[in-house]
C-alpha cells in the first residue's frame, strides 16, 4: 500500500484575473438576438425598431450591473487535494474546493489543467458556490506515465443566478506531481507473505546448520569438517579443536537490477489493446521491483537497487525499514527509459563493487536479437560467478503470436519464420544461462509480478542464498 505520506501536497490560492475577463453569457447573447427580431415589424411600423435599441440597451445595462455584482477574482479561494499518491493502474482522486468570500451566489465552471500523463481529456465540472461557504467536487484521474509533472492553473468561469455576465479568473494552484510506478491489491500481496511467514517458520524449527555463512554457535571439530571453520583462539584457550557452527543467514541481500534500455521502451499490447494506453517494459519491471521489495523486506531480508542505461540512473544500497521502501519507490517513480543501447558490463562492474558478499540478484532485462551473444548475457555470467541470479527477459507478445499463427501468404510465411528464429535463437541463450547455474525467466510482463515473486520464495526455502 502506498503510504500517506506520498500524497502531493495540498496547494491553495485566490484566484486572479484573466485578460479580457469580462464576457456575456449565452443568455445574454439570447436575449440581444431577441430584440433583433423587432426589425422585422419594422419594415412596417418604423417605431418599433427604436423598440429594437431600447430592448439591446435594457439587456447590456442589466448585464453590466449582473457583472458589478460579481465578486472581484481575488475573492475566490481555490483548493486542489489529493485523496492518494497518484500510481499506474490505479485510479487517483482529486478534490477542487472554491470558497466565495463575496456576497452572490455563484455558479462555478471550473476546468483543471493537468498534465496528459494523469489525464488525455480534461473536463469542465459545475459547482454552485455560497456566501461563505466552501463548494466543493470530485473528480478522478487515471495515470498513465510515471514520473515527475507539472500541473497548470485552475481556471475559473463564475456568474450569479441571473446568468447574464460572467466572470473569468484563474488560480495559481501549480504543484509538481510524482506518479509512482504500479503497486498490487492488498490481496495479491497477503498471498506472498503468508507463504514467506511460513518458510521463516520451516527454518526456524530446522535451524539448517552449517548451510549458510551466518555465526550460530562453537562446537567440538569432528572428522570431515573443514579446517577453514577451526576457531583458533578458542582451540588455544581450550587446548582441543574448535569448530566454528554456520547457520543460514537471516538477513540476506537482495539486488534489483533494471534495465534501462531502447529494449524496455517497447509497449507490449494485448489483441485489441491500444499501445497508447499501455504500459513500457519498464513499467511492468518497476512495479515488479517494488512488490518484490515489499516481500524481502517483510521477510527480513535487505532490498538495494541499481537501475542503470548508458550510465547508472539510480543506485540505492540494500537496507530495511519502511523509509528505505519509501526512498525506493521515489527512485523508481523516476527511471527512465534511454533510445540508446544499456551498457550491461559496466552495471555488472558497479554491481560487483558494491556487494561483494553474496546476494540475490533480480536483473530484469531484454535480450537484443543478435546472432553473437549479448553483451548482457556476458555480464550475468560474471554475476554468477559470486551472486544466485534471477534472470528476467521480458518477452514480446506480438512476436510469440506471429510466430504461432499460420501463415496466410507469402509476406506472412517469412514474417513468421523471422519470428521462429528469432525465438529459437532466445531460447537458446537462455538454455545457456540456467546451465551456468542461472535461474531464468521469460515470460509476458502481465505475467511478471506473481513469477518473480514466486521464484524468490523458492529461493528462500532452498537456501540458496
Amino acid at each position: 500500500m502506498i503510504s500517506a505520506s506520498l500524497h502531493p501536497e495540498t496547494v491553495r490560492a485566490a484566484c486572479e484575473p484573466q485578460r479580457l475577463g469580462f464576457a456575456l453569457t449565452p443568455r445574454s447573447v439570447v436575449l440581444l438576438f431577441a430584440g433583433f427580431l423587432l426589425l422585422i415589424p419594422g419594415f412596417y411600423v418604423s417605431k418599433l425598431s427604436w423598440a429594437m435599441l431600447v430592448w439591446d440597451g435594457l439587456v447590456l445595462l442589466a448585464a453590466l450591473l449582473d457583472g458589478m455584482r460579481l465578486p472581484k477574482p481575488a475573492q475566490i479561494v481555490a483548493e486542489r487535494s489529493w485523496s492518494n499518491a497518484p500510481a499506474l493502474d490505479s485510479e487517483t482522486e482529486i478534490e477542487l474546493s472554491v470558497e466565495n468570500q463575496g456576497r452572490v451566489l455563484l455558479d462555478c465552471r471550473l476546468a483543471d489543467d493537468l498534465p496528459a500523463a494523469l489525464t488525455a481529456n480534461p473536463a469542465t465540472y459545475r459547482v454552485q458556490a455560497f456566501p461563505r461557504v466552501t463548494a466543493r467536487v470530485r473528480y478522478r484521474v487515471r495515470p498513465s506515465e510515471r514520473g515527475d509533472y507539472e500541473t497548470g492553473w485552475l481556471y475559473v468561469r463564475y456568474r450569479s443566478p441571473l446568468g447574464l455576465a460572467e466572470k473569468w479568473a484563474k488560480a495559481p494552484l501549480k504543484q509538481t506531481v510524482r506518479i509512482y510506478p504500479a503497486l498490487h491489491t492488498s490481496e495479491e500481496q497477503n498471498i506472498f507473505l503468508a507463504r514467506s511467514r511460513q518458510i521463516e517458520l520451516q527454518l526456524r524449527q530446522a535451524r539448517q546448520r552449517g548451510l549458510g555463512r551466518d555465526f550460530e554457535s562453537l562446537r567440538e571439530y569432528r572428522d570431515g569438517d573443514d579446517l577453514r571453520d577451526v576457531c583458533w583462539t578458542a582451540t588455544a584457550r581450550r587446548g582441543s579443536l574448535i569448530t566454528r557452527q554456520y547457520q543460514i543467514e537471516r538477513s540476506q541481500a537482495v539486488w534489483v537490477v533494471l534495465d534501462c534500455g531502447r529494449l524496455m521502451r517497447a509497449r507490449p499490447t494485448a489483441p485489441g489493446e491500444d499501445p497508447r494506453t499501455s504500459h513500457t517494459k519498464l513499467d511492468h519491471a518497476c512495479a515488479t521491483a517494488i512488490a518484490l521489495a515489499q516481500l524481502a523486506l517483510y521477510s527480513g531480508d535487505r532490498v538495494g537497487l541499481l537501475a542503470y542505461g548508458n550510465g547508472i540512473q539510480q543506485r540505492l544500497l540494500p537496507g530495511r525499514g519502511a523509509a528505505h521502501l519509501r526512498q525506493m519507490m521515489e527512485l523508481l517513480a523516476q527511471v527512465r527509459t534511454e533510445a540508446g543501447e544499456a551498457d550491461h558490463l559496466r552495471a555488472t562492474a558497479v554491481l560487483n563493487r558494491l556487494q561483494p558478499r553474496r546476494a540475490l540478484i533480480l536483473w530484469v532485462t531484454d535480450v537484443a536479437e543478435t546472432a553473437m551473444r549479448p553483451e548482457v548475457i556476458e555480464g550475468a555470467i560474471h554475476l554468477l560467478r559470486r551472486h544466485v541470479l534471477l534472470f528476467v527477459a521480458m518477452a514480446q507478445p506480438e512476436v510469440e503470436r506471429i510466430a504461432e499463427a499460420r501463415p496466410k501468404n507469402v509476406d506472412e510465411m517469412f514474417r513468421a519464420a523471422a519470428a521462429q528464429e528469432t525465438a529459437g535463437r532466445r531460447e537458446v541463450m537462455l538454455a545457456q544461462l540456467a546451465e551456468q547455474g542461472a535461474l531464468t525467466l521469460d515470460l509476458a510482463p502481465d505475467a511478471l509480478t506473481s513469477a518473480v515473486l514466486n521464484q524468490y520464495l523458492k529461493v528462500k526455502e532452498r537456501a540458496m542464498v
